[in-house]
């Protein structure tokens, strides 16, 4: 009979094995992002049968910005998997009533998580909601404000890259607060070769002035790539983002990409900004996300999920 607990030190090499199993393709960066939570294995729900785990989640407390732009704690769900012999005999659905269990002991004032099965979690109390999305082809080179220069960003660059998100993400729906930790242990990893941060800078007199903000591109199949993240300064932002988004088409192209997919809130100067990137954008949404109320209540956790700007940057996956 399968046996239904949390994971202890012993169970990692077969929880690596387990990923291994289920996500040929990805199980290095699920171990990796997993061993970074100091507080993994009371916080890894497992299902052993035969004596070895066959199915496997993980949440991690994290603070997201509410509606109202003030942090709450928030379960994020991730890690999910089961082994390809193990699966449809309802491993995961009482996984989840466990872990579910947990994340309300411990505060959370709801859920959240990003898949590409939502049907998994529907039973179990998880609703989805959509994200804006804009694809379209790259637009063709042309010149910038010679008054901005944009580089590849540098483990030095870290701190500029904080207050620029810290100031950018203020009061921003469903962003993440993150951490000088954060900044160490998870951006390197989704934002690391072959993505890329790159870093908006004023030009004074042939040298660099004020950094006017970032932009994150990573490859995004074949001959695409995913614009994933901005922050602009404030009172920068026309030309930060016009200077950023033309980098990004620029920097997609060396990479063989053809076309892009934009990830952005619809501020202003985002907008304005598109056709150094996109030669046509086409306007659509995505429904990855998926979130259930725990502490909090339904109508709090959809103005969240549903607020006008909110997103959730690719660079605070797990």
């Amino acid at each position: 009979m399968p046996r239904y607990r949390t994971a202890t030190p012993a169970d990692e090499p077969a929880l690596h094995a387990l990923w291994a199993a289920a996500f040929p393709d990805s199980a290095g960066t699920v171990a990796l992002l997993w061993g970074r939570d100091p507080g993994r294995h009371a916080r890894t729900f497992l299902a052993e049968d035969g004596g070895r785990p066959v199915s496997v989640l993980h949440y991690q407390p994290r603070p997201i910005r509410s509606a109202t732009g003030a942090p709450q704690r928030v379960g994020c769900l991730g890690s999910v998997a089961t082994h390809p012999d193990a699966r449809g005999r309802g491993h995961v659905r009482r996984l989840l009533t466990a872990v579910t269990e947990a994340m309300t002991a411990d505060a959370c004032a709801w859920s959240l998580l990003f898949t590409g099965t939502p049907d998994v979690y529907r039973g179990a109390g998880w609703h989805s909601f959509t994200a804006p999305v804009l694809t379209g082809p790259l637009a063709a080179p042309r010149p910038g404000d010679a008054g901005v220069a944009v580089r590849r960003a540098t483990p030095a660059d870290v701190p500029a890259l904080r207050a620029l998100r810290d100031a950018f993400d203020a009061t921003r729906p469903l962003t993440t607060v993150r951490s000088a930790a954060d900044w160490r242990r998870r951006i390197p990893v989704w934002y690391g070769p072959p993505a890329a941060i790159l870093l908006a800078q004023e030009t004074t007199g042939g040298g660099e002035g004020a950094v006017l903000g970032f932009v994150a591109v990573r490859p995004d199949g074949p001959a695409g790539a995913a614009v994933a993240e901005i922050a602009l300064a404030r009172g920068r932002e026309p030309e930060a983002a016009a200077a950023l988004l033309r980098a990004a088409a620029g920097h997609a192209r060396a990479g063989g990409a053809r076309a892009a997919s934009v990830h952005l809130p619809a501020e202003p100067a985002v907008v304005a900004a598109l056709p150094w990137l996109l030669a046509d954008a086409t306007a659509g949404t995505t429904a990855y996300g998926m979130a259930r109320p725990l502490l909090a209540s339904p109508a709090e956790v959809a103005a969240t999920v549903t607020a006008p700007g909110a997103v959730h940057w690719y660079g605070d996956s797990f």
